[in-house]
């Protein structure tokens, strides 16, 4: 019976590979949006939004220096979205049926779904810490490897929000309104772009909605690891939407009581 599981596993996350390897433009367009960011509107800003003295930095960093962990949790919250986007393309063409007829447990059919879009995604965010090191954002060597960990978890967590969401989408056209609905006001309302602490000085209550963001959770954890520290607070809060996210998409996948049901997808 493991080894029926562990071939389950294996087998999807070999053909999300495949798909990967065969959609070229998905690893480039994964990474043009980070690097854009970085090489350009990182020049852009860095007179504007200097940042101050504050954890895990030591002294004041140049402004591509902080938003790098902010560009690899949107490198992973875009992975995670189109990883969904497929399960929704793959649910209109019918071959998501084949999945979801198997005999092991659909709660398990679906992590093994996130597991090997999270490989995807942790492997895209160290080619474009790569790229960053070149570009003079040199985090301790050590770093890399501590950063793992939180490349994992956050992964999860982005994975497993758009898994929900795609229980919800049942045409392929609709999802990707939905993913500028949920990526852009993560992305913004959040610790990737600007310390916390410049949003309070103009608005307390965006700071309290961006303290809360998920994606937040995502990039500060990241950004502590990246510089062998470990932000506690981040962890247990990624842990938490991790579950909330997982539970309410099993439920939502779920033929007896989620939307699956209730929308007329296969089953």
């Amino acid at each position: 019976m493991i080894a029926a599981y562990l071939h389950c596993l294996r087998g999807i996350i070999v053909r999300e590979g495949l798909r990967f390897v065969h959609q070229r433009e998905r690893f480039v367009s994964a990474l043009v949006r980070p690097l854009v960011w970085l090489f350009i509107f990182a020049a852009g800003f860095r007179a504007v939004l200097g940042v101050s003295v504050m954890p895990p930095y030591d002294t004041y960093v140049l402004y591509e220096v902080y938003i790098v962990p902010g560009l690899v949790a949107m490198i992973q919250l875009f992975n995670g979205m189109q990883s969904s986007l497929s399960i929704v393309y793959d649910r209109e063409m019918g071959s998501m049926k084949t999945l979801l007829i198997s005999p092991l447990p659909r709660w398990y059919l679906l992590v093994c779904k996130l597991l090997a879009g999270v490989t995807v995604s942790v492997l895209q965010a160290y080619v474009f810490l790569a790229v960053a090191w070149f570009w003079g954002v040199q985090p301790p060597l050590l770093g890399y490897l501590a950063v793992l960990p939180a490349l994992i978890l956050s992964g999860l967590m982005l994975g497993a929000l758009g898994l929900l969401l795609s229980s919800f989408i049942k045409q392929l056209e609709n999802f990707a309104g939905v993913m500028n609905f949920v990526i852009f006001p993560m992305f913004f309302a959040s610790s990737a772009l600007y310390p916390l602490w410049r949003v309070r000085e103009s608005s307390p209550l965006l700071a309290d909605i961006c303290a809360v963001n998920p994606f937040t959770q995502a990039v500060e954890l990241i950004r502590f690891a990246l510089y062998g520290q470990f932000d506690l607070v981040a962890c247990l809060g990624l842990a938490g939407y991790l579950v909330l996210f997982l539970a309410c998409a099993i439920i939502g996948y779920d033929p007896a009581r989620g939307l699956m049901e209730r929308r007329g997808a296969p089953g």
